[in-house]
């Protein structure tokens, strides 16, 4: 299992155990992780399930699809140089240890 660390608004961390080909927003959603919304099930369509990633790992994350940047100039928080969408975020043994911050809204 992989762990992946979520971090909220308030700066309160909540770490969760993935399983590996699973996406980090499944994760989340398996876990309750407040603030993952994923409204459209992890289709890569609503932009719900937006993260920021710690610098430290964004470089280890497979490139950014076409789609998933157009999706993020729409998201409802800021996007930033680090967003992704979790859904799209697969975990791996690699990822163990992986830090995303959760924005303060999705919608």
């Amino acid at each position: 299992m992989t762990t992946i660390t979520f971090i909220h608004p308030d700066n309160r961390s909540e770490d969760v155990k993935a399983e590996e080909g699973a996406s980090v927003m499944l994760a989340a959603l398996t876990h309750g992780v407040d603030g993952i919304v994923a409204e459209c099930g992890g289709n890569a369509v609503c932009a719900t399930c937006h993260v920021y990633v710690d610098d430290a790992w964004v470089a280890k994350l497979d490139p950014m699809s076409d789609d998933e940047d157009a999706l993020l100039d729409g998201t409802a928080s800021e996007r930033l140089p680090n967003s992704r969408l979790s859904c799209q975020i697969k975990v791996s043994p690699a990822l163990d240890g992986l830090v995303v911050r959760v924005p303060e809204r999705q919608s």
